[in-house]
């Protein structure tokens, strides 16, 4: 098993997960990232700032929000300047591992991860959870 498939099934056997980046829009990227979860009936939770509930499910404002960071694995659907302030909320909260979908990271934040020696707790680089979550989970069996 390669580093990065050994993060990626860290990331899926936490207890539960947070999707940053979702909105009302059901074309966008984190709702269809959290709906994902949804339909896996694994313990979602979104992130957002301004709205109540997504997809029928309770927000919360902020990862400090989340009932048990240390516990949660966030996927992060979000611009680079706003990803860095993510991983800085996520580092001091002990998040144990984070899924940078693709178009949330440029080489500041992976300068970041690298600096702060993320790199065993983030996945960025590849492809989406929409892509590979299943098979890793089929894996994980």
């Amino acid at each position: 098993m390669t580093y990065v498939e050994q993060v990626k099934r860290t990331f899926l056997s936490q207890p539960q997960f947070a999707v940053v980046g979702a909105s009302k829009d059901q074309s966008k990227w984190g709702t269809k990232v959290l709906k994902w979860y949804k339909d896996r009936g694994k313990r979602v939770t979104p992130v957002h700032p301004r709205e109540p509930e997504l997809e029928d499910l309770p927000t919360v404002k902020s990862l400090s929000d989340l009932s048990v960071p240390q516990e949660t694995a966030v996927s992060v659907i979000t611009a680079p300047p706003i990803t860095i302030g993510l991983l800085k909320e996520a580092k001091a909260l002990s998040i144990p591992a984070l899924w940078l979908q693709p178009g949330t990271h440029d080489d500041t934040v992976v300068s970041f991860i690298r600096d702060n020696n993320m790199e065993d707790k983030v996945i960025y680089g590849g492809p989406c959870i929409l892509v590979e979550g299943d098979g890793i989970l089929k894996s994980m069996l």
